[in-house]
C-alpha cells in the first residue's frame, strides 16, 4: 500500500513507529541504568573495603560470599575492578545508545552472568533459604534483564 492509498492514516503510523521507538529508547536507558548500578555496586565496595566486601556482601545482614571461601584481597579488588570496568562501559552505552556499544555491553555482561548464575545455582549449600531465594532472583535478573534489552535495542531501531 502506498502513501497515497493510506491518506491520512500514514502520518499515525509515523507517528505510532516514533513514539515506539522512544519507549524502547526509555526502557533501555532505565535498564541499563539498573545493570550499571548492579556493577557499580559490588564494584566500588570490594575496591574501596574488600574485607568488608567479603564478610558483609550484599548487605543488610546477608552474607554470600564469605561463604565460598577464604578471604583473598587480592582475588576480592580484582572483582571489584572488574564490576567497576562493566559499570562504566554500561554507563557509556546508557548515555549513548550506540547500537555496536549497547550490544556489545549486553553481550558482555551475559558472557560474565550466565556463568555466574550457574556458579551460584551449584554452591547454594550454606546459605538460608532465604538467602539462596534472594541470590538466585538477584543473578537470574542481571541474566535476564540485558536479554530483554536486547529485544528492546531492536525494537529502538525499526
Amino acid at each position: 500500500m502506498t502513501i497515497r492509498q493510506l491518506g491520512g492514516k500514514a502520518s499515525g503510523f509515523i507517528a505510532s513507529d516514533y513514539r515506539g521507538r522512544r519507549r524502547a529508547h526509555k526502557r533501555l536507558r532505565v535498564g541499563l541504568l539498573i545493570l550499571t548500578l548492579s556493577a557499580a555496586y559490588p564494584g566500588i565496595w570490594a575496591l574501596i573495603a574488600p574485607k568488608s566486601f567479603f564478610t558483609d556482601f550484599p548487605g543488610l545482614g546477608f552474607e554470600w560470599v564469605s561463604l565460598l571461601g577464604t578471604y583473598n584481597e587480592h582475588l576480592v579488588r580484582d572483582v571489584g575492578g572488574f564490576y567497576l570496568g562493566f559499570a562504566l562501559l554500561l554507563v557509556a552505552a546508557t548515555i549513548t545508545l550506540s547500537h555496536v556499544l549497547t550490544i556489545s555491553a549486553l553481550i558482555a555482561w551475559l558472557g560474565f552472568s550466565i556463568p555466574h548464575l550457574i556458579f551460584h545455582l551449584a554452591h547454594l549449600d550454606g546459605l538460608e533459604t532465604s538467602d539462596a531465594v534472594g541470590q538466585t532472583v538477584t543473578l537470574g535478573i542481571t541474566v535476564l534483564l540485558p536479554l530483554y534489552l536486547l529485544t528492546q535495542l531492536r525494537k529502538s531501531e525499526h
